[in-house]
């Protein structure tokens, strides 16, 4: 399909370049030419070139050139024959197509958006005539959210009578033409019906700026649903590929690459009007593939501009996928509590500015929101916000974004970036099981850790241990609930009855193993090693976040070198071991 040659040629031929480009950047005639900021680049000395006889623009900044259909192309991210299409209906100029149902196909578009045309144009009439006492409640409403007046009017808000057929009686057009453009319906007796009444009517534009279908929200005393949208029967909207406010959005959005995404159509006002002119927002649906194959048209970055918890959560697979697929980023804006931009636009537009220009990467966002409830004043604290916040890191696919978090919740949580990586493969490796009384289960056959190993010789064996053993020298809040219960009972019976299910099991698999092949020192040494590593990584954190390196760096100095000196010599005797236990110790309670 194509658009006949001649055709082509009239609207180049024919389109005002100097008329087309002014309507996005300002123009001053220097000699024969005119010239001023490029349109496609920020930048602050004028590069952008346009020759009005012959129809063309240069920018010496950024090498953008072309012709009006090419201007037209790139600063609304259409394809050639939108583009065209766009320029002959500005001048006026009829086009013919090689393949004539595709003629007859666009054809058909052009004839149902003019009916939408004029029902948007009846819509507002209503609205705004006071001599009509039926909208007021409609206008006080809107009113009440700030919407009234000029806002009204520039974003073509109407109201729908409460009429079976005002609106049908308006247009008088066939049944198929009613049908076909959303506006109406055929009911049993073959009598049209309008498809809004008494409702707030916000028309929908493609991003070309063609009036297409409306979005319908009840009044408060109204009935039905709240919110009523154009049905997708209609032949020109679809609300999987329709993206509320993108004709407004677009040339902001191709300035700043970035889109922000709200939930509703009054929120998208309110963003306009509190100076965000790029926000957008679906219609009514969550988002769809196609949503943010068209936004990557316009913009790389997205903000999703809604509750919270709904935006982090909103699809997060899917995010990552779509940031790969379309090459874009999501980010969050971080929305007070029970505010949506909608209302925070017209009672704080500066707050809204600043969290909306701070929204952060939608990963950061998730982790950041599970990090933000974790406690980390204990170790089991510590390492629960780690695992948790882990859980949300494995969702993403691209395994060197992975690890960049991996580090940063290592520092946030003074853990080491391997530790958390075994913490969270074992903790999504565990398979949930349910034990009935009775029932005998096999054990999950699990490795020993050097933790373990302690709590065994503890079990079997406590006059080796208990010298020496600390929580000081365990990571595992699971290993520390044990020793806790095994040091401060009579038996083991006792133990169990104060521990819960894992930690029962725990005790139950150990007293039946064999210590006998267990030492002493080689536990002890390593049990050593561990811990001093683990505290000079959290030394190391900490250093990193004050930013006082030199307040830490006698204390991580003398821990990595204890580590090498064990690793590489062990101990010889307990009380060789006992001095950096004692140091251990004294670190963790200052």
């Amino acid at each position: 399909m194509g658009i006949v040659d001649d055709d082509i040629r009239r609207v180049r031929e024919e389109s005002d370049i100097i008329r087309l480009i002014t309507q996005h950047t300002q123009l001053k005639k220097v000699g024969r030419s005119w010239k001023g900021l490029c349109p496609f680049h920020n930048e602050k000395t004028p590069s952008f070139t346009v020759n009005q006889e012959n129809g063309r623009y240069y920018c010496f900044g950024c090498q953008a050139t072309g012709d009006s259909i090419e201007f037209l192309r790139e600063i609304d991210s259409l394809d050639f024959v939108a583009a065209v299409e766009m320029l002959a209906a500005q001048n006026g100029i009829p086009l013919r197509y090689t393949d004539k149902k595709e003629s007859k196909s666009r054809n058909r578009r052009k004839e149902l958006i003019e009916l939408v045309a004029e029902a948007v144009d009846f819509y507002s009439k209503k609205l705004i005539d006071m001599d009509n006492p039926e909208a007021r409640p409609a206008r006080e409403y809107l009113k009440q959210r700030g919407l009234a007046g000029d806002i009204a009017a520039r974003f073509s808000i109407g109201w729908a009578p409460d009429s079976w057929d005002s609106l049908c009686k308006h247009l008088s057009v066939s049944n198929k033409d009613l049908v076909a453009s959303g506006l109406g319906g055929i009911n049993k007796n073959g009598g049209q019906y309008d498809f809004f009444r008494n409702r707030i009517l916000f028309p929908i534009f493609s991003e070309q700026g063609d009036p297409i279908a409306f979005g319908g929200r009840k009044l408060p005393e109204g009935e039905g649903p709240k919110y009523k949208n154009t049905s997708d029967e209609a032949e020109i909207y679809s609300k999987s590929q329709i993206l509320y406010g993108l004709n407004w959005a677009k040339e902001e959005a191709g300035r700043v690459d970035e889109l922000v995404v709200c939930e509703g159509y009054t929120d998208v006002i309110g963003c306009h009007e509190a100076g965000i002119s790029r926000a957008i927002a679906t219609c009514g649906t969550a988002l769809t593939q196609e949503h943010v194959r068209k936004m990557s048209r316009f913009a790389k970055k997205v903000v999703l501009a809604f509750d919270a918890d709904n935006a982090g959560q909103s699809a997060a697979e899917k995010v990552y996928e779509w940031e790969s697929e379309f090459d874009v980023l999501f980010k969050v804006a971080d929305l007070p509590e029970g505010q949506d931009p909608g209302d925070l636009a017209f009672s704080d537009p500066n707050e809204l500015n600043r969290i909306v220009e701070s929204a952060k990467p939608h990963m950061q966002f998730r982790v950041d929101r599970v990090l933000g409830k974790g406690d980390f004043e204990s170790k089991e604290g510590r390492a629960r916000a780690a695992i948790e916040a882990m859980k949300v890191v494995a969702q993403h696919p691209d395994e060197l974004i992975r690890d960049q978090y991996i580090v940063q919740i290592a520092d946030k949580c003074l853990i080491s970036a391997d530790e958390i990586r075994r913490r969270a493969s074992k903790e999504n490796s565990k398979v949930e099981k349910s034990v009935t009384a009775r029932e005998v289960v096999p054990a999950k056959m699990e490795r020993l850790t050097t933790e373990y190993q302690a709590l065994r010789m503890l079990i079997h064996k406590p006059e080796e241990v208990t010298d020496w053993l600390h929580p000081v020298l365990l990571s595992d809040p699971m290993a520390e609930s044990v020793f806790v219960a095994l040091t401060s009972s009579n038996d083991l019976h006792e133990a169990n009855q104060s521990l819960g299910a894992e930690e029962s099991d725990l005790i139950g698999r150990l007293s039946v193993q064999e210590a006998e092949d267990d030492k002493p020192l080689g536990v002890f040494s390593r049990l050593l090693s561990l811990a001093a590593e683990r505290k000079a990584v959290e030394f190391e954190s900490l250093a990193r976040q004050s930013g006082e390196l030199s307040e830490y760096q006698a204390d991580i100095s003398f821990l990595r070198r204890s580590v090498m000196e064990l690793n590489e010599e062990g101990i010889h005797q307990i009380k060789d071991g006992m001095e950096l236990r004692s140091w251990l110790i004294d670190k963790s309670e200052a």
